[in-house]
């Protein structure tokens, strides 16, 4: 394993918090005290939506669990978390499920 050196690290640190202080000031000082426009607010109430896929999505494909070969019980458990957010349309029913599956799973398959 190649090792970075400190300086680099910090280097990668502050820059993250620069990028990041600045992604947030650029609504919240620059746009914070007017309103924003109609189709600016129509795409932000889809981030919410998006983030967790995004997040879950190669967990399910590549996870580190199984060196990266998809599996049974994450494909089932992603398919049962879908299948009961679009029928219950509840969030939390569908984390539950797809949890519940997910360990399930695990368990009786090994």
């Amino acid at each position: 394993m190649t090792q970075i050196d400190a300086t680099t690290i910090w280097f990668i640190i502050i820059g993250l918090a620069i990028g990041s202080f600045a992604l947030r000031f650029a609504f919240i000082g620059f746009v914070g005290d007017r309103p924003m426009p109609p189709w600016l607010l129509r795409h932000l109430r889809y981030t919410a939506v998006a983030i967790l896929p995004a997040l879950i999505a190669p967990l399910v494909v590549w996870p580190s669990a199984t060196e990266g070969q998809p599996d049974v019980a994450r494909m089932a458990a992603a398919a049962v978390t879908l299948a009961v957010g679009l029928i219950t349309k509840n969030v939390l029913a569908a984390i539950f499920t797809g949890a519940g599956t997910l360990y399930g799973l695990l368990y009786l398959l090994g």
